[in-house]
């Protein structure tokens, strides 16, 4: 069994030793543990403290592409070189590594495909009132999208079995976070969450630069989410409040007309239409949707099948050795 602990990295050359220093070349379960660092086109010294660190593994992006396709790039790796886990953190330190352990447990023991370690938001000194509310909102949201009971959904340390990896796909640049709990969650991967430690804060978050921006890119990522993997659903819902609007304007005009109301009240039943219009094409979208769901779906397996052709199963699913490297 190998562990492959990998580290997206973006101009970290301040905080990236202490980072790899502290992570363990040990995991109880695992034969080998390897560290993995993807550079995300950074410009200082990140890949010279990565080699001097001893890392095992280095994705050298040539420009920056940014946390989500980085993130990706390192899961294509760690599949190549044979990784039955990965484990992914952050090079600022803020994940206490100690805990590596207690994240891979439920894959060890069959009871998780990938675990979101959930840090102690009310904890956190550096958090302020208003992120830690949206940390908790966004969490709930995700939560009732994907089906999946996880506590901190914007943890960047997670722990992904082989085969879940396999399955995973990210289409945003942004961050991987959400939409990849939707996308496991919504196709069935096992999902869990165990508490985790955090580290001090070693420099300001670059991912949340300001909380309105993060707050809409969380917020697309979400309804694009929702419009890829629950289509059905989220059409219908969005058809609902045109069909009440309509459906009122007509009794209304009704009732009037039947009252003997000498008024034609042509704005009325005008906008009556156009509501249920809007509410069929939602509709409409909906069932191209789901139609489109069950392509998706079909792709999404052939995609495994040419990973598992190019990746192989490894030690977990097969019951032998990790590949040698």
């Amino acid at each position: 069994m190998k562990l492959v602990i990998q580290i997206p990295c973006l101009n970290e050359e301040a905080t990236l030793g202490q980072a790899l220093a502290c992570l363990p070349r040990s995991v109880p379960g695992f034969d080998a543990v390897e560290w993995l660092v993807v550079n995300d086109g950074s410009t200082d010294r990140t890949l010279d403290v990565a080699r001097a660190s001893g890392v095992d593994h280095i994705v050298d992006l040539p420009t920056n592409r940014g946390l989500a396709r980085a993130f990706m790039a390192g899961i294509e790796r760690a599949l190549a070189v044979g990784a039955d886990v990965i484990v992914n953190t952050d090079a600022d330190n803020q994940y206490n590594a100690d805990d590596i352990q207690h994240l891979v447990r439920p894959i060890l023991e069959r009871r998780a495909q990938m675990v979101v370690g959930a840090r102690p938001i009310s904890e956190i000194e550096h958090f302020s009132p208003a992120k830690k509310l949206l940390q908790r909102l966004g969490s709930w949201v995700v939560r009732f999208t994907s089906g999946a009971d996880v506590a901190d959904a914007p943890s960047g340390f997670r722990a992904i079995a082989r085969d879940a990896a396999m399955r995973l796909n990210v289409f945003d640049s942004y961050t991987y976070t959400i939409e990849s709990i939707i996308q496991a969650g919504r196709s069935g991967v096992r999902i869990a969450s165990v508490p985790i430690r955090v580290n001090g804060e070693t420099r300001p978050s670059r991912l949340v630069r300001s909380i309105p921006r993060y707050v809409l890119r969380s917020g697309i990522s979400i309804l694009r989410s929702l419009f890829v993997y629950r289509p059905g659903q989220t059409f219908f819902v969005l058809g609902l409040p045109p069909l009440f609007l309509g459906t009122v304007l007509c009794l209304r005009w009704l009732v009037l007309y039947l009252d003997g109301s000498e008024r034609a009240r042509v704005p009325s039943l005008v906008m009556a239409a156009i509501a249920l219009i809007l509410a069929f094409l939602c509709w409409l979208c909906a069932l191209l949707g789901e139609l489109s769901r069950i392509n998706r779906r079909l792709l999404e397996d052939t995609q495994y099948r040419l990973r598992l052709a190019q990746f192989g199963p490894g030690a977990a699913e097969t019951g032998g050795e990790p590949d040698a490297n």
